[in-house]
């Protein structure tokens, strides 16, 4: 290669990452500014006393030793981790037997499709309002049939300290599942019908065709689905707003509405980062922790 063609190549190679980068230009504004500059801009302000109307006063780690001996801000971690730890595992086998349910050809199977995701679509404020309605103590559909047919006495779903962070999981779970189905669904139409066609003739039976073929197959998907939702519940934040404020005696009190409470009824935004910038790094932990978990096996060196 002479020295023209060489200069040529490398004015091409030059030009097309020019292009790359200005086609890429808008969204990393985007991202720089209204997602990566908040994080750092959050993690400064925890380390400053600020209430809005006065100047920020710089304290330290003054935010994080409050935090550390807060019992309101360790109760509402322990309810956030409750809350995640128990509707996560549920909505990903829920979503995933709804989704191998769906993927058999049967007639009205694009009509319990959409049925099932409709639930996703409405917004949070509709979905706490019709389960308010449910759940109401005398006049609730739901203690309706208990002590109609089956003469059990009508639960208190949302006062309850038993029974209250339960009865929002079953909500979210009514809300949420249909977004997990359409994932799974999605992975389950991308397996090669093949291999289930060659597992039948093997003599395989359809448990052991789920779980040595669909399983392994949507692992990817998996390791999608259990990255959002782990994110969504920690983040838990509407549900419990409208429908019990935290209550009863804090039983549902998560940390984004202990965080949203410290920054917009008390003013202590400084604190309020603090909080937020601890949940951020819980978060990024399990994500990575999730990513570990989930990893592709190694295949072996290139050419084996």
């Amino acid at each position: 290669m002479n020295i023209k063609t060489t200069v040529k190549y490398r004015r091409s190679r030059l030009n097309e990452a020019i292009s790359g980068y200005l086609f890429y230009l808008p969204f990393g504004v985007v991202y720089l500014a209204f997602l990566v500059y908040p994080i750092f801009r959050g993690l400064l302000l925890s380390f400053y006393k600020w209430n809005v109307l006065e100047t920020p006063i710089f304290i330290g780690w003054g935010n994080y030793r409050v935090m550390a001996s807060d019992s309101t801000f360790w109760l509402s971690l322990k309810n956030t981790l409750y809350f995640t730890g128990v509707s996560t595992p549920l909505l990903i086998v829920i979503g995933l037997a709804m989704a191998v349910a769906l993927n058999v050809k049967f007639r009205g199977q694009q009509f319990f499709r959409a049925l099932f995701f409709s639930t996703y679509v409405l917004s949070i404020s509709v979905v706490a309002t019709i389960w308010l309605w449910l759940y109401q103590p005398q006049f609730g559909l739901i203690n309706y049939y208990l002590t109609r047919i089956f003469h059990i006495a009508p639960p208190s779903w949302l006062a309850d300290t038993h029974l209250a962070m339960n009865s929002i999981i079953i909500v979210t779970i009514w809300w949420t599942a249909g977004f997990n189905i359409v994932l799974f669904l999605a992975g389950l139409q991308e397996i090669p019908q093949s291999l289930y066609e060659a597992a039948r003739i093997d003599g395989a039976g359809g448990w052991q065709s789920f779980w040595y073929i669909t399983l392994p197959s949507l692992r990817y998907t998996i390791l999608l689905v259990v990255v959002l939702q782990v994110i969504a519940s920690f983040q838990i934040f509407g549900q419990v707003y409208i429908m019990t404020q935290g209550g009863p005696y804090g039983r549902t009190r998560v940390l984004v509405q202990y965080i949203y409470e410290n920054a917009f009824n008390y003013f202590k935004m400084g604190y309020a980062a603090a909080m937020a910038f601890v949940l951020f790094l819980i978060m990024a932990f399990f994500s990575s922790l999730q990513f570990r978990l989930f990893a592709p096996t190694k295949l072996g060196k290139k050419g084996k």
